[in-house]
Parts: structure tokens; sequence; C-alpha cells
């Protein structure tokens, strides 16, 4: 008998990582820490709580590619934000790499933000 995995998906595979279950969570755990240490200079929330993080891969050669998005496409931020998150997951141990993509698709809004990002922003 074949063990099988649910998925959510119709039709989409199961990606298996070569990278052991209980370290790919650590260095999860570890890259959203570390992105968490970066704040938007203009809101006094870190970048992760304000939901412009859209996805982190880890690749099997422990590289990782982070799709994140900004306020504004317009954001005074635009230039050094990008650059801030890789210098902060690049921290993480066992990392071999980063790329930082900026995407506006879909354009980022409020609702993204976490209960905590706006309970800082007192927007209730």
């Amino acid at each position: 008998m074949t063990d099988t995995v649910a998925n959510d998906t119709p039709n989409t595979p199961e990606i298996k990582s070569a990278i052991p279950e209980a370290e790919l969570l650590a260095l999860t755990d570890s890259i959203v820490e570390a992105m968490k240490t970066v704040y938007d200079p203009e809101i006094p929330v870190d970048i992760y709580e304000l939901g412009l993080i859209y996805k982190v891969d880890i690749a099997d050669d422990r590289s990782v590619a982070v799709e994140m998005t900004l306020t504004t496409p317009n954001c005074p931020s635009a230039a050094e934000l990008p650059g801030m998150v890789e210098n902060a997951v690049a921290t993480v141990p066992g990392i071999s790499g980063v790329t930082v993509e900026i995407t506006f698709d879909p354009p980022w809004d409020q609702g993204r933000m976490s209960e905590e990002a706006r309970a800082t922003l007192n927007l209730w």
C-alpha cells in the first residue's frame, strides 16, 4: 500500500525538499525573525507584520528567494528596503544566498497587516 498526502489544491504536485523537515522549519523561523528586524522607515512596524512579504522560497541549496511589495509604488524607501531585507536574511546561519524581488501584484493594502501591526498603528 502506498501512503498519500492530501493536497488541498487539485492538480498541484506535492513539493519535496532535500532539506530535512526539522531544519527547514528552523530555517523558516530564523528567516522570519530576521525579516522582523527590518522596519519601513516611515512606519513603526516591521515589514513582516505589515504584510509586505508575499513569499519566501528556500531552495535545496539553501538559497532564499523573497518576494515582497511596498506600501505604495512611490514608496520613498523603495531603493533601500530590498537591500535591508537581503542583508537581514543573509545573517541567518546556513543560508547560502538571498535574492529579493519587488512586486506590486497584488497591490498591498491594510488588510495584509497582522493584528499586532494594527494594534501598534491604532487601526481598529
